[in-house]
């Protein structure tokens, strides 16, 4: 299986490299579009700021490769947030796979939310073996309003979606590569779309 994550200077791509790498599979770093376009699989990551992420996916031409992608893709935080329509961090326009939009955490908790929380209402294949309440590892100060593509929510001054699917295209907020073992039952999961 070839499995490329998309290097495109916005993320902690190394430490999903090495989850892969545990599961016995050597993920590819690479921006090449012809490398992405013919992977088995591709992993969206990104941490950092949404308005500078997205002018990298610009200068590359990769905001135009994304959306146009038909093997399963997963976001991973900031890749999951870039996914959707647009983003109140930096007034970012997204790449708009999932139509919903990015909110900031309001001043009523303390942002970035950061640690491990719970994720409820688990609704896909990605979740297979994973129980409600689960605790998932999330690092973020802005998060995708509850809408019809959430898997998973979670609650932290507000019910939000965790997790979105649509079509080829899932994403999570909460870091898989960072959640042990049932994070990394998430991206077996993901290996077996």
């Amino acid at each position: 299986m070839k499995l490329v994550i998309i290097d495109y200077g916005a993320g902690n791509i190394k430490s999903i490299q090495f989850a892969f790498k545990r599961l016995g599979v050597d993920a590819v770093l690479s921006n090449n579009i012809d490398e992405i376009r013919n992977a088995d699989k591709v992993i969206f990551p990104g941490v950092g700021e949404a308005s500078s992420a997205m002018e990298k996916l610009i200068e590359s031409g990769l905001d135009k490769v994304i959306p146009t992608l038909i093997q399963p893709v997963l976001g991973i935080c900031l890749g999951m947030q870039l996914m959707c329509n647009s983003s109140e961090e930096g007034n970012t326009k997204g790449l708009g796979i999932f139509d919903v939009d990015i909110k900031r955490f309001s001043n009523d908790v303390k942002v970035p939310q950061m640690g491990w929380n719970t994720v409820t209402e688990l609704k896909s294949e990605l979740f297979t073996g994973i129980k409600e309440d689960e605790y998932m590892y999330l690092v973020h100060s802005f998060y995708a309003e509850d809408c019809e593509y959430a898997i998973a929510s979670t609650e932290y001054g507000v019910k939000y979606a965790t997790a979105l699917h649509k079509d080829n295209f899932y994403g999570t907020q909460f870091h898989p590569e960072k959640s042990g073992v049932e994070g990394e039952k998430i991206l077996k999961n993901f290996l077996a779309l």
